[in-house]
């Protein structure tokens, strides 16, 4: 029954990716897309507080403001990925947090290396061979978009990584909220480098950027509520990876519905990626 938790974050995530890809392409650029979500994630994570943790202590700040920054950058390299690339593309690849997530936890010294993780790397060598089919795009921007959802999956998987190690001595009821007040602190330093738009464009560009960073908050909520509630994290990543093909699905079926062109990339180029996919999950 938890299963149904990842699962529900892992549509909400493809929701949210097609509406921030709409905003994009609107003009919305990503420094104002990364303090929108970033603060729309804040105030959903406040939810959390009366849960409770240890009191505050000064000297250990800077274990939520390191995951601050991790959560922060693997934010920015997201949505880079969603606005130069495709979707149906970055969210799979994103799929290789969980072998990263197993990687770190080794390298950290948390844990060990599964032999089923190298089973699950040439999997993902050849879920992201299937995903590197260039359609009507050009080659480079597939690359491209290859290279930052890797390195946006690596910044996650770092990112959950610490929080499993520092978050049980604050509580989850402390740390997750204050890092992700930080994160919105942090953002805030990005509102300088935003462009600026008319008012007109400015309110009908703006509304594909706030359901998606309604929806990445509520995502992100539920996701880390499961896992703090039943602490099934390899079952509930893996679950949380099957939005690499939600994706493809949504974007073939219903991408339409938010402007998006990538189904004109081809029948085969999509079932390739549904492939590549599947790899990844």
């Amino acid at each position: 029954m938890f299963l149904l938790f990842p699962l529900a974050s892992s549509i909400l995530y493809v929701i949210a990716a097609l509406f921030l890809k709409q905003a994009a392409a609107k003009g919305i650029d990503i420094w104002r897309t990364a303090f929108v979500c970033n603060a729309a994630t804040s105030i959903l994570f406040l939810i959390l507080w009366p849960l409770g943790g240890e009191p505050i202590q000064g000297h250990l700040l800077w274990q939520p403001l390191v995951v601050a920054l991790f959560f922060v950058l693997a934010q920015l390299l997201s949505f880079l990925a969603f606005k130069i690339g495709d979707v149906s593309v970055a969210i799979p690849v994103m799929g290789s947090k969980v072998i990263l997530v197993a990687l770190f936890t080794t390298i950290l010294g948390v844990g060990s290396v599964p032999a089923s993780l190298w089973i699950a790397a040439v999997l993902s060598a050849v879920g992201i061979a299937f995903l590197n089919q260039k359609g009507q795009s050009r080659h480079e921007h597939v690359l491209r978009t290859v290279w930052l959802a890797l390195a946006a999956a690596a910044s996650y998987a770092i990112f959950d990584v610490l929080v499993m190690s520092w978050a049980p001595q604050w509580g989850v009821g402390r740390f997750l909220p204050l890092v992700m007040i930080m994160s919105a602190l942090l953002s805030i330093t990005f509102l300088p480098f935003s462009k600026k738009q008319q008012s007109d464009e400015n309110r009908r560009s703006h509304r594909p950027l706030y359901f998606g960073a309604f929806f990445i908050a509520l995502q992100a909520l539920i996701l880390v509520s499961a896992l703090g509630i039943y602490g099934e994290a390899t079952a509930i990543n893996v679950i949380y990876s099957t939005r690499g093909l939600w994706s493809i699905l949504a974007v073939w079926f219903f991408g339409h519905w938010f402007a998006n062109t990538e189904r004109t990339q081809g029948g085969t180029v999509f079932r390739a990626r549904l492939i590549g996919a599947a790899c990844l999950s």
